[in-house]
């Protein structure tokens, strides 16, 4: 496990900044409940969106890659996916279902590794490595852990209960070491997936004025971000892995972490 320098607490705040980028693609692993005392099966989906915006939806290829990791075992999940349609506030992608089954308790470390995505408004591919949790009977196991990926995001806080109004802190690694200087997007969760409907809920947020909300690794690929909302937070490391072409076009390999903050009641 990475160990947090002393000087974090300063080297690591960043600066808010405005993107140019009005939507933000974000690859989801989506269940809505993320900290769970019972065994047995639970519906995941996997959709590629701009859920802060409650806005367009992306085809997605099938994954490449779809695992859990429960204290340190891979548990492959690719056969439990099913394709489905996912019906978003402007249009309709390809999406799948899946299905992560709890057993003992621990945490459960969901990876989707999806095919890139041709971006064709920028003649691009994007392939968002993505992180998410769920954890059964409070107990911690893996979450702390890189999971070896080309490239991701190393949380610092307990991502399945973040508190509301206090700060996020997260690590950019590539190929398992620190990447400075990368810019990570930031994304609320604003209109959570209907599950039984395949379609957003209604949303319980807007968008930030001003486009994207940023941030920038620092020299030991370090971030900090207050939390100032319960719900789904989403962060995207842009381009942080070492892979940058495909099929001889750019390709931008970003690393996606979900968290879920609460209110303190």
């Amino acid at each position: 496990m990475l160990k947090t320098p002393l000087r974090l607490a300063v080297a690591a705040v960043c600066t808010l900044l405005a993107s140019g980028s009005a939507q933000a693609h974000f690859q989801l692993a989506y269940t809505p409940e993320v900290n769970i005392t019972k065994a047995g099966d639970h519906a995941v989906k996997l959709i590629f969106w701009h859920p802060f915006e409650n806005g367009h939806v992306m085809d997605m290829g099938e994954p490449l890659e779809f695992y859990a990791v429960h204290r340190g075992e891979k548990i492959d999940l690719k056969s439990t996916l099913s394709p489905m349609t996912f019906k978003g506030s402007e249009n309709s992608a390809a999406a799948y279902d899946g299905t992560l089954t709890l057993k003992r308790s621990g945490d459960y470390v969901m990876v989707v590794v999806p095919e890139p995505y041709y971006e064709e408004s920028e003649d691009i591919y994007i392939q968002q490595i993505t992180k998410s949790y769920v954890n059964r009977n409070e107990i911690p196991t893996d979450w702390m852990d890189a999971q070896g990926l080309k490239t991701e995001i190393l949380p610092l806080n307990r991502p399945t209960n973040i508190v509301a109004g206090s700060t996020f802190t997260g690590r950019v690694l590539s190929e398992g070491k620190p990447a400075a200087g990368v810019e990570i997007e930031i994304e609320y969760m604003a209109a959570e997936p209907d599950m039984a409907n395949n379609q957003p809920q209604e949303p319980t947020a807007s968008p930030m004025p001003g486009g994207a909300i940023v941030a920038i690794s620092d020299d030991n690929g370090y971030f900090t971000f207050g939390v100032p909302k319960a719900g789904f937070w989403g962060f995207a490391a842009l381009g942080s892995g070492p892979d940058k072409e495909y099929q001889d076009k750019e390709l931008s390999q970003d690393a996606v972490l979900w968290v879920r903050a609460y209110d303190v009641k």
